[in-house]
């Protein structure tokens, strides 16, 4: 069922049980207000018909014999009744008490009609009476109907009018989203550059359209970022791929010695492992990506994998006589996984390594500045990132070299890599520039990671 008629059709329902509920309340309010309207000409006739027993000692003549009028005694004996009363008591004894009291009106059915009747004590002769005087209720009965028959046949109409009034204002509510739905349904992921008008009304419909817009910015974002990561891929995979069909080729060839194929051999395997690299880089982003577990935290001590990572980097860095020191307390236990870890600061190790001056010190220090922080900083003292690099320094095949080239360094994928590493373990990554000279990332974990991926 569309929104609209079911606005409509829960607007008239509203209206019909408001105009039921407040019919019914107005004609019992009526009824009572009309039938109270009668008690003063009843406290004027028992006036009346007390004065008439007193000074004559009987019931007036004039207008009582249709009348509703009946005297007693404070016990309830019967003294003085006109035909319409008859001469059953008119009064139970709670009734008759409180009418001495002061006085009592009511409505009951007195021969067959509804009638008014008041009650009150009177001085008559030789002391006090009950006097009981009554009317009938045509007259009031006759408005309160023709009020009762208004609201009838008034309401179905009121309640027509107020569900077209409601499905009109429906409508008016929903064109612009409507209208915003259809312009939806037309963006296809080749013009996602387009945008849903959104209205000037500062109001909840003005608040969708925003929120639309903004949804469909960020996959606007996301899908430039995938079609980039996908031909950055395909750039990266092309050299590799082009180089081993290259030495397959001349190791193909007729008359190839036997060192040259073994040369061919060696750099085509070189190769090979730089696409199984590049590979498992782009498999464990992308399972980063689906928030795919891949972590197997456990207690290790980070000194320990801080000094593997080192000796192991040593072997790189002895070509350039760049020496790696490694500052951290004995006692740094970390939970995490060891191999993941591992591969970031590998990977934070050769970018230091690589743009490092001859001669120089790499610098691998890990602290724990607050107890529930482990922090771990590879800082080197060459050139430093370009400021401009600095925002993009964790974006995938993002390069501080100007040129994309094998010879500039790697994929562009390991600070990327050590990204995905620190917020899997529940942490962050960050690229800054030392005050010095030189550039440094810090890599910021939980003392006890919570998760236990696997």
């Amino acid at each position: 069922m569309p929104l609209r008629l079911r606005l409509a059709l829960l607007f008239a329902l509203a209206t019909a049980v408001l105009i039921t509920a407040a019919g019914v309340a107005f004609v019992l309010q009526l009824r009572v207000s009309v039938d109270a309207s009668l008690d003063p000409g009843l406290r004027a006739r028992v006036a009346e018909v007390a004065d008439e027993l007193t000074t004559k000692g009987r019931l007036p003549l004039s207008g009582t014999i249709d009348a509703i009028v009946q005297v007693s005694t404070p016990d309830g004996q019967i003294i003085a009744f006109s035909p319409q009363a008859g001469a059953q008591p008119l009064l139970d004894p709670a009734q008759r008490r409180q009418a001495m009291a002061n006085e009592v009106s009511f409505t009951a059915t007195v021969n067959g009609d509804r009638s008014r009747i008041l009650a009150s004590t009177a001085p008559v002769r030789g002391g006090q009476a009950v006097v009981v005087v009554g009317t009938g209720t045509d007259v009031s009965d006759g408005a309160v109907d023709r009020a009762a028959s208004t609201l009838v046949l008034g309401g179905p109409p009121a309640v027509l009018l107020a569900a077209a009034g409601a499905w009109l204002l429906a409508g008016g509510v929903l064109r612009p989203v409507e209208r915003m739905r259809r312009q939806a349904a037309e963006i296809s992921d080749q013009d996602l550059d387009r945008r849903l008008p959104v209205p000037s009304t500062r109001d909840e419909i003005a608040a969708l359209g925003t929120t639309m817009n903004a949804l469909l910015a960020r996959l606007q974002e996301a899908l430039q970022r995938e079609r980039g990561f996908v031909a950055d891929a395909g750039h990266e995979l092309r050299t590799p791929l082009a180089i081993l069909r290259a030495e397959l080729e001349l190791a193909a060839r007729p008359g190839r010695s036997r060192d040259a194929l073994a040369e061919a051999i060696s750099h085509a395997g070189q190769e090979t492992d730089r696409l199984i690299r590049l590979a498992e880089d782009l498999l464990l982003l992308a399972r980063a990506d689906n928030q795919q577990p891949f972590l197997r935290p456990e207690p290790l001590s980070l000194p320990a994998l801080l000094g593997v990572a080192a000796r192991r980097g040593g072997a790189g860095a002895a070509d350039r006589a760049v020496t790696i020191t490694v500052h951290s307390p004995a006692d740094l236990i970390v939970e995490a996984d060891p191999d993941r870890l591992r591969q970031a600061v590998d990977n934070l190790l050769d970018n230091a390594i690589r743009h490092a001056p001859r001669g120089s010190v790499v610098d691998v220090t890990a602290s724990s500045p607050r107890p529930e922080v482990v922090t771990i900083e590879v800082a080197d003292r060459g050139p430093g990132f370009p400021p401009e690099f600095l925002p993009h320094a964790f974006e995938r095949f993002r390069r501080a070299e100007a040129a994309r080239t094998r010879d500039g360094g790697g994929t562009g994928l390991g600070l990327s890599i050590v990204h995905a590493i620190a917020q899997a373990h529940g942490g962050h990554a960050v690229a800054t520039n030392r005050p010095d000279g030189g550039a440094a990332v810090i890599i910021d974990l939980p003392m006890s990671t919570q998760r236990t991926d696997g």
